[in-house]
C-alpha cells in the first residue's frame, strides 16, 4: 500500500493494514490515529516509538500469533505470508538445522513457557540457531526484555514491507 493510501484510509482500514505487523491494539490504534505521516520514515519512526515499550500483556498477546522458528505457517493470511517470507533463511530441506531448531525450540519452551521469537528476516538458520542457544542461557527477566525488542523489530520491519512511498 502506498503511504498516501494509508494516510487517507478510513480508521478501520488503516488498522486492518497494521494488524498483521503485530496484533497489539494499543500500537495499531496509536499508529493509525497519528496519520497523516509526511513520509515513510516519519511513519516508521513513530511506529518504533509507539512500540517502546510493549507491556507484558501485549507481548503475551502478540506471541500467540507467532509460529515456531522453522515451522512455516500455512494459512493464507497476510501475517502468515509475512512470517513465511521472514523465515526464508531457514531451509526446510536442511535436516540437521531443522532438527537442531526443533530441539532448541523444545528446550526454550520448557524453560520460558513460550515459543522462541527472533527477528528472522535476513538471518540464516545457523545464525538463528546460535542466537537460540545463547538465549537459552538467559534469565526469564532478560528474555522478557529481548522478546519485547524482537517484537518491536518485527513490527517495524513488517510495516516497512507493507507501506511504500
Amino acid at each position: 500500500m502506498k503511504l498516501a493510501e494509508f494516510n487517507s484510509a478510513d480508521p478501520a482500514a488503516a488498522q486492518a493494514t497494521l494488524r498483521p505487523c503485530i496484533s497489539v491494539n494499543r500500537w495499531v490504534e496509536a499508529v493509525a490515529g497519528a496519520r497523516p505521516f509526511a513520509g515513510r520514515e516519519e511513519l516508521l519512526a513513530f511506529a518504533a516509538q509507539a512500540a517502546n515499550p510493549f507491556t507484558p500483556a501485549e507481548v503475551e498477546a502478540a506471541m500467540a500469533h507467532h509460529p515456531r522458528i522453522g515451522e512455516r505457517p500455512t494459512a493464507a493470511s497476510t501475517e502468515a505470508s509475512l512470517s513465511r517470507s521472514e523465515q526464508a533463511g531457514v531451509d526446510p530441506a536442511d535436516a540437521d538445522a531443522a532438527e537442531a531448531l526443533a530441539r532448541g525450540n523444545r528446550e526454550y519452551e520448557e524453560k520460558f513457557g513460550r515459543v522462541f521469537l527472533i527477528r528472522a528476516a535476513g538471518r540464516t538458520a545457523r545464525e538463528i540457531l546460535a542466537a537460540l542457544n545463547q538465549r537459552l542461557t538467559n534469565s526469564p527477566e532478560e528474555e522478557d526484555s529481548i522478546v519485547a525488542q524482537q517484537l518491536r523489530e518485527i513490527a517495524v520491519l513488517r510495516l516497512e514491507g507493507l507501506i511504500s512511498e
